[in-house]
């Protein structure tokens, strides 16, 4: 499963055969534009985002680290806080649905991603479902 979200904005989940830069290249590519900043943790398969056009850092949760003021303003920037957050909502929306078989997984995941997703987008939803 590979997670992508922006910072108070939208999420993309991708169930993936496995987690390896072969294959989570084309998701990157196709989801974020060349050029924005990615903060991930320290997992390898992340090293090689600035050879795709990605500025990137990471925090090692290895080390104990979660997130990190690089800049001096008090302001801890650098953090995958976001999407942590969100899978620990995922676990948590999912518990009470004990023993979801491999092939349902992915209507949960694609419902728990569009409800999230239309509370970021709220009111312009309403305009373009009237539209």
């Amino acid at each position: 499963m590979l997670g992508l979200i922006q910072r108070s904005g939208q999420v993309v989940l991708r169930m993936l055969e496995d987690v390896r830069q072969v294959t989570i290249k084309p998701v990157i590519t196709q989801c974020i534009k060349p050029g924005t900043r990615v903060f991930t943790d320290e997992y390898h398969i992340y090293t090689r985002l600035p050879d795709w056009g990605y500025p990137h850092k990471t925090v090692c949760h290895g080390r104990g680290e979660y997130a990190r003021d690089e800049d001096g303003d008090g302001f801890h920037e650098v953090h995958a806080n976001t999407m942590e957050g969100f899978w620990s909502l995922l676990r948590s929306w999912l518990r009470p649905h004990r023993r979801i078989s491999q092939e349902k997984l992915p209507i949960y995941l694609a419902f728990f991603r569009f409800t999230h997703n239309v509370c970021r987008i709220g009111k312009a939803l309403l305009g373009a479902l009237v539209a």
